[in-house]
């Protein structure tokens, strides 16, 4: 019996986004009859990747062209010196990286994973991919014209990987197997609640962890307890109102345990779901939401190794798995989960007119309309499931289907030092129209919008670093922050307001922009504050705070109009060591800013803008050009 070629997929995930594109590319595979090894990068043992045929690679670049945490531990072992050009002869590869070109080193981490893996004598399959989140359609966009050419060279250079042709794909009955998933039911009276003898906070902590440690959808990376418990004590507007924006300044206290950050970090939150959405879900799957469950991974040879059925899980209510997990009525899901659910979806459907059109979905030439009624609509698993009532899916599909609860990240706009055991954030809740004028709203910030601090809810939170560092008060600092992209830069002017009490500090520089002067001047009265009065933003200090509002008159006036105004001050400021910190949107924002510095370089130091351009990427090399974007 002829033994088939397997293919090895290896992903390096920050947020997700790459293991979603890993399983699309892995399902696409295994529907040609292509058997797939799927693990996360740092599953992986890197001493073993010479004796790998046929290997693909799919990676994210994290803020400054930095590499996920999971990609961290194999990217230093591949640059060992001792490694040969032949170290990995006879390999052939191929890399997908998922990017966002609002940022200066976009898919920073595939370009440079592709170069070395070349050096070292690997072959390329095809070109890289390279998945941007600005494309209409995300990092799809990319996918699809780069996976058809993948698997028709494969075929080419080993015919074994599709006995059947490229294009020959398994029908869609022929899919559905076995969900990835197995449910364990427990009887209630028989099983001993590990929640109730411990305190509130103990008890919801371990709830959070014995339910996301069981879902299929997290990534390696994930810790799944909380850092700590936050609680609401202030929630006002920043914006006026009536005005089209919505922006809050939100205050909390830190419950469970001293927490340490810097300014400029990051803290996730985890959402609670609009409660009537998860009985809405629960009724319409016709499940019971006080069974006690446990979920583990089916014993599968493309599964994480050491995932065992045998290890002993913790049961949790359904209800309560549901709530910490499955995100079944906030923003569509990817359009992989989706393609995957129609396939299951068109088998459950017992109507036939259903089935015909989930199939017609899952079709290609269904894939349009598909997109205008997934991604452009933004539809939800809830407003799916409604749309299609004769479709009952068994559990172990939806957990496996569902798109995970993600914790939603927000840069920290406090600092320790100004408010010990506090998080302040600065939140945007301003909705958006669907084509079909529906009205949506962001899952947290929506949430986080609607609590009130006397309701005293406890917020699940975690700490990581960000893309902006803490910068000694003898660093000199050039600020660009418009609108919530403010918010890390509240928390280094309150530090180094603080800072300048004791020890002399450097000066700071800041560039705000917004729509108008008296709609959404976020943080207006702190800003002119530390401008006047020997403050940290005075031009006594050195400093100078310079807003633009962009709508106020009849031509638009940006961040970039206030830089190139004060050419002379921030060149000087840069001869000084200044370093430049960048936040906000990834649409235009970070590349209009860095061309603006660019013309800045030129004309001040009377270089080419070549140059210019040169000078500026030592300084990222440096450490002293910073961005942290957000789409």
């Amino acid at each position: 019996m002829e033994v088939k070629q397997k293919l090895l997929i290896l992903y390096a995930s920050q947020t997700g986004n790459a293991l979603d594109a890993a399983e699309r590319i892995a399902r696409e595979a295994e529907r040609r009859g292509c058997p797939v090894i799927l693990l996360s990068i740092d599953c992986f043992n890197a001493d073993s990747l010479p004796h790998e045929d046929y290997v693909i690679f799919v990676v994210s670049t994290t803020g400054q062209g930095d590499t996920p945490d999971s990609m961290k531990a194999i990217w230093k072992f591949l640059l060992q010196r001792n490694l040969s050009q032949r170290w990995l002869e006879g390999v052939h590869y191929a890399v997908f990286g998922l990017g966002d070109s609002g940022y200066q080193k976009y898919n920073f981490v595939a370009k440079k994973l592709d170069k070395r893996l070349l050096d070292l004598g690997a072959v390329p399959i095809v070109e890289r991919g390279l998945g941007d989140d600005q494309h209409p359609s995300g990092y799809e966009g990319a996918l699809d014209p780069w996976m058809s050419s993948l698997w028709n060279t494969m075929s080419k250079m080993n015919p074994k990987f599709f006995s059947n042709g490229v294009d020959f794909v398994i029908p869609n009955a022929g899919l559905i197997n076995i969900p990835k998933v197995e449910i364990t039911y427990h009887d209630v009276e028989k099983v001993h609640s590990h929640f109730a003898t411990d305190s509130d906070l103990k008890c919801i902590e371990m709830q959070i962890e014995t339910a996301r440690s069981m879902h299929p959808g997290k990534f390696s990376r994930d810790k799944n307890g909380p850092d700590c418990f936050l609680r609401m004590v202030e929630n006002r507007s920043l914006t006026r109102a009536g005005c089209e924006k919505s922006v809050l300044h939100i205050e909390f206290e830190v419950l469970s345990s001293a927490i340490e950050y810097e300014v400029g970090d990051i803290v996730e939150v985890l959402p609670s779901q609009n409660p009537i959405a998860v009985d809405a879900f629960i009724r319409r799957c016709n499940l019971n939401p006080e069974s006690l469950i446990a979920v583990h991974p089916r014993e599968m040879e493309n599964h994480l190794p050491g995932a065992n059925i045998n290890d002993p899980k913790i049961p949790i209510k359904l209800k309560t798995f549901v709530e910490l997990t499955m995100d079944v009525a906030s923003a569509s899901p990817r359009r992989y989960f989706f393609e995957a659910r129609i396939l299951v979806m068109s088998f459950f459907a017992t109507a036939e007119h259903e089935k015909e059109k989930l199939q017609y979905f899952a079709s290609p030439e269904g894939r349009d309309d598909l997109y205008q009624y997934n991604q452009r609509e933004r539809r939800t698993v809830l407003e799916v499931l409604e749309d299609f009532p004769s479709v009952q899916m068994p559990f172990e599909w939806l957990v496996q289907l569902v798109p995970p609860l993600k914790k939603r990240a927000y840069s920290i706009s406090s600092s320790p030092l100004a408010h010990p055991n506090q998080v302040h954030l600065t939140v945007n809740v301003t909705p958006w129209t669907t084509p079909l004028k529906r009205k949506r709203t962001g899952l947290c910030s929506k949430w986080l919008a609607g609590l009130d601090p006397q309701q005293e809810v406890i917020v699940p939170a975690w700490f990581i670093k960000g893309s902006l560092p803490a910068p000694p008060p003898s660093l000199p600092l050039i600020l660009i922050g418009p609108g919530t992209g403010c918010a890390p830069f509240h928390g280094f002017v309150e530090e180094r307001a603080i800072q300048s009490r004791s020890v002399s500090t450097a000066p700071v520089l800041f560039f705000f922009g917004c729509w108008n002067e008296n709609n959404d001047f976020l943080y207006r009265d702190f800003w002119l504050s530390h401008s006047q009065n020997g403050g940290v933003l005075s031009k006594e200090k050195g400093g100078g705070f310079y807003v633009a509002f962009s709508r106020d008159q009849p031509q638009k006036v940006y961040v970039q109009h206030k830089i190139r105004e004060n050419s002379g001050r921030i060149w000087n400021l840069l001869c000084e060591g200044a370093s430049i910190y960048v936040a906000g949107s990834s649409t235009k924002m970070p590349s209009d800013v860095f061309s603006c510095f660019e013309e800045i370089v030129s004309k001040e130091n009377g270089v080419a803008r070549e140059s210019a351009a040169r000078w500026l990427r030592a300084l990222e090399r440096a450490g002293r050009y910073h961005v942290e974007a957000w789409s």
